[in-house]
């Protein structure tokens, strides 16, 4: 009896656990205040290529620093696209500008840089090929909880000759 009256207080009143979260440096003010680098957040997502009849295409990015603001940021990112006949990688340094500070509900944001573009069998396959691409994007995050957003983005790539649309998550920088 006791032991049934034990269980039944403590699945009444289960005692709250958390599992491990990713924990950011605080961010700082929105003025001057110089270039700041670490591992700030990360993400994850994957998309369509448009150009090339929707080839599935997966990505990484590193937010790695703030360039004066905590609204600039450094990101480089990692992009691999894949179909039946070629792989193809792009691998970007991006500047992101955030119209709004984390601590909202959306973020939307814009991105420029440069990516370097290369494909399986890259010398053999094209001309032309590894290149340099500029890089445009938008995108929001929306606030899924205290440490993790959904993400959408928008990359336009090789002069908007290319086009690119990402869903993914994305840690949030503690505030």
């Amino acid at each position: 009896m006791r032991t049934a009256l034990a269980l039944t207080v403590a699945l009444a009143f289960p005692a709250s656990l958390h599992a491990q979260r990713f924990a950011t440096p605080d961010s700082v003010g929105t003025g001057l205040g110089g270039v700041r680098l670490g591992l700030f957040g990360f993400s994850a997502k994957g998309g369509a290529d448009f150009k090339s009849g929707g080839r599935v295409i997966v990505g990484v990015g590193l937010d790695l620093g703030d360039i004066f603001t905590d609204r600039v940021r450094l990101r480089p990112s990692f992009e691999m696209g894949i179909d039946s006949d070629t792989t193809n990688y792009v691998a970007s340094a991006e500047l992101m500008y955030r119209f709004t500070p984390d601590s909202v509900i959306a973020v939307p944001y814009v991105l420029f840089g440069l990516g370097l573009y290369g494909q399986q069998l890259c010398n053999t396959l094209a001309s032309g090929c590894p290149k340099v691409l500029a890089q445009f994007g938008l995108g929001f995050e929306l606030k899924l909880d205290d440490h993790l957003n959904w993400m959408m983005e928008y990359h336009g790539e090789d002069a908007l000759r290319r086009h690119r649309i990402f869903l993914g998550l994305t840690s949030r920088r503690a505030h």
